[in-house]
């Protein structure tokens, strides 16, 4: 006989553990997704490329807020690519 509510709460829990691993057969029976055999590099040649559109972007107007916190010369954006550079600059 169950003597608590911790134990009865217990006993539900287990009751449900086995339900929940279970997957229905309509999910069980996924398709396959397709194989492909075409090589990389034909595979990639088959990729369509758009041309270029450069309207509508003007780098002096979109991203004209670069400041010298440090007044060392080097914009905001000079500062992150030092800092980020692999080698420094000669």
């Amino acid at each position: 006989m169950i003597k608590t509510v911790a134990h009865a709460l217990a006993a539900a829990a287990l009751a449900v553990l086995p339900t929940l691993n279970t997957v229905p057969a309509a999910q069980a029976a996924a398709p396959a997704a397709p194989s492909y055999t075409l090589p990389l590099s034909d595979a990639v040649n088959t990729l369509p490329v758009a041309t270029e559109d450069r309207t509508g972007y003007h780098r002096e107007t979109s991203f004209g807020g670069w400041i010298d916190a440090d007044r060392d010369g080097c914009s905001t954006r000079q500062e992150v690519l030092l800092a980020e550079a692999i080698e420094p600059p000669g």
